[in-house]
């Protein structure tokens, strides 16, 4: 298929650990695609849900002197999100200890710093914070109990100060975010890196879905993953990879992630699904994939292959094609300084010079394929994290598959 016959193309959208609705990110398409399109020059009008097609919502476009058409369909899973962050102070802190001792024991912690610091000392904000939360509670209640000459009469005053202040902070988590991030690493790491069976179910719906548009008439077919959403995207792609359905495809197919940690998980000693996905999608004939990250974005793996630092094998690897988003070369300063803390709209200005986001991707008349192939924002498309050869203890210990050591 060429380039220019691309106009229609139906996007799947797979979300990170993200407890909002789906009408959030068809209204923050809807203000990033008009802002866009004022500053880009081409016309665009945002669509109402298609019951017929399953869209959540579609986008009409005139790029380039060419219309175009692209439907959206949001595969969520913030049910199982908010089911996690439903998680009450004393659950939280024992998935906080259990999080760390699994990283620990396994020294995927020790591998992940050496690769890139950034997404490590996220992973520990919450970490630090919540300790932080728990001894300035501890603290006030010692200094209240002071107070009374007797201890049985100082336990229940501090106990009520102790937990007041807990709940207190948990209350500010709009603003600390401590709570959110723990639940995001605990849920990963709750099975070592194994699925949960909610999350796994999802996953093979979200795979019957986008097997079933393979059949239908579009010109191409590009599944999004965000954050922890681009691995969950890999293995509901692996699933139609190992049943060959990608052959028989109508449409060109690819698959694009976005400021992905799937290291995170794949270095997780149980996370041998995972691998075997990541395997098997990047050696894929049939599917395309890109991976852009910024290295402004402290959360991500930036320029990172997640197939090679998996310590996986690299003969036969067709993928992914590793771009640079560039923030601080795409973006003005003045957008930049706006949107650096601002995570979620920072994926619609993930790829273009010029602050041409992903809007540009999805809409364009060329294939994902090379989504930003004249950008002149984009810094490299290696892969900048190196891995050392596998030491022959790590695979007495069964880790080959897991991790290698790293250098930066």
């Amino acid at each position: 298929m060429q380039a220019q016959d691309v106009t229609r193309r139906l996007i799947f959208y797979v979300p990170g650990f993200d407890p909002f609705p789906l009408r959030r990110y068809r209204e923050l398409y809807r203000k990033e695609a008009k802002r866009q399109a004022a500053l880009a020059g081409y016309q665009i009008s945002q669509l109402p849900p298609d019951p017929a097609l399953g869209a959540d919502w579609g986008v009409d476009s005139v790029f380039e002197g060419q219309r175009t058409f692209a439907a959206f369909i949001v595969l969520g899973w913030s049910d199982l999100v908010k089911h996690a962050m439903s998680a009450g102070i004393l659950r939280t802190y024992v998935a906080l200890f259990q999080t760390l001792w699994i990283y620990l024991y396994s020294r995927a912690f020790f591998d992940l710093i050496q690769m890139r610091k950034g997404p490590v000392i996220a992973a520990l904000y919450p970490v630090v914070m919540l300790l932080s939360q728990l001894f300035i509670a501890l603290f006030t209640a010692w200094l209240v109990s002071l107070n009374f000459s007797s201890f049985w009469l100082s336990v229940p005053f501090a106990s009520v100060i102790f937990i007041a202040i807990l709940r207190g902070f948990k209350a500010l988590d709009r603003i600390f975010f401590a709570y959110y991030l723990m639940q995001d690493f605990a849920f990963s790491a709750q099975l070592r890196g194994a699925y949960p069976a909610p999350l796994q179910q999802r996953i093979n719906a979200f795979s019957a879905r986008i097997e079933k548009a393979l059949k239908e008439n579009w010109d191409e077919i590009l599944v999004v993953g965000h954050s922890s959403g681009a691995h969950i995207a890999i293995s509901a792609l692996a699933q139609i990879e190992r049943l060959a359905a990608f052959d028989q495809a109508l449409a060109t197919v690819g698959f694009l992630s976005l400021g992905q940690v799937i290291p995170m998980v794949a270095f997780l000693p149980n996370a041998g699904q995972l691998r075997r996905d990541l395997y098997d999608i990047s050696r894929s004939t049939a599917i395309y994939w890109v991976d852009i990250t910024a290295p402004g974005d402290g959360c991500s793996f930036s320029l990172c292959d997640p197939v090679a630092v998996s310590a996986l094998p690299l003969a036969g690897q067709t993928g992914p094609l590793i771009l640079s988003a560039a923030f601080s070369q795409a973006l003005s300063p003045t957008r930049w300084r706006r949107l650096r803390w601002r995570f979620s709209s920072c994926i619609f200005n993930i790829c273009a010079p010029l602050t041409r986001p992903i809007i540009m991707i999805t809409l364009q008349l060329r294939p994902a394929r090379s989504p930003c192939a004249n950008a002149s924002a984009i810094v490299s498309r290696q892969n900048k994290c190196k891995r050392l050869p596998i030491t022959a203890t790590e695979k007495s210990r069964d880790r080959s598959a897991t991790k290698a050591p790293f250098k930066t």
